[in-house]
């Protein structure tokens, strides 16, 4: 293949990618506390696309891939409910929550009481407090959630929900549409100094459908364009050959 169809085909594939980023994104447009993924585009450098633009010299030819995913973690919109057990989370942190035996982080705050008195999201994974295990409350009581995570009840703290930071947040993984785990160093979790919970509100989701809708009609105009590109290229090389065979 020559090099306009190699940097084509490499575009076409790195817009598909894009695509399906896009469409997920989409599709959690309407869920509390997701982060975006977003792309970052570099350049693959390889010999075997050498072609006649390396001017005759056997240099590296180019295409453009993505290089890997990013994650925005951008503040969404705050959302007031009045609802007492939903919290959003402003500023860096992260709530936890317990899957099995393991802990996932999450800045979806959208909870509940359970049967069993335990904050739980609408999955039924339950918070972590402070002591590291499951934050519970009174039902019959009124909940007052204070900015730094502690619970109260009938004028007394109960309780403390877990406020975690990271050193790079970039480095946690997604392990669903809104959670995340860490695979470094615990000693790399922080406390949540920085991070502050609004009790009777959510954080909307850091991108909408109007974002969406534009980026994906961007991404669908250059994907024509190097269809169009990809075209162009197969029918110059048709009338070399024809060309060439005449001679």
């Amino acid at each position: 293949m020559d090099a306009i169809g190699i940097a084509a085909a490499s575009g076409l594939r790195a817009r598909m990618e894009s695509l399906e980023i896009l469409a997920n994104n989409l599709a959690n447009a309407g869920t509390s506390g997701f982060k975006a993924d977003r792309e970052r585009y570099t350049t693959y450098w390889a010999a075997e696309s050498t072609s006649a633009l390396d001017g005759g010299k056997g240099g590296a030819g180019v295409s453009p891939v993505i290089e890997r995913n990013w994650i925005d973690f951008t503040q969404g919109a705050l959302t007031r409910t009045g609802v007492p057990t939903h919290l959003a989370v402003t500023g860096p942190g992260f709530l936890a929550v317990k899957r099995g035996d393991e802990t996932l982080y999450t800045r979806n705050g959208e909870l509940q009481v359970s049967a069993r008195g335990t904050l739980v999201n609408g999955e039924g994974l339950e918070v972590v407090g402070g002591n590291g295990q499951p934050v519970r409350v009174d039902a019959a009581q009124p909940l007052e959630i204070r900015a730094d995570g502690s619970i109260w009840q009938a004028g007394a703290q109960t309780g403390q929900i877990l406020l975690t930071e990271f050193t790079d947040p970039q480095a946690l993984q997604k392990a669903g549409h809104t959670y995340f785990r860490w695979p470094g160093r615990q000693e790399d979790i922080r406390g949540g100094a920085g991070t502050r919970v609004l009790q009777g509100t959510l954080e909307a989701a850091n991108t909408g459908p109007a974002e969406g809708a534009v980026r994906m009609v961007n991404v669908l105009r250059q994907f024509e364009s190097l269809q169009k590109a990809l075209q162009m290229g197969s029918e110059m090389n048709r009338r070399l050959v024809e060309e060439v065979a005449k001679v």
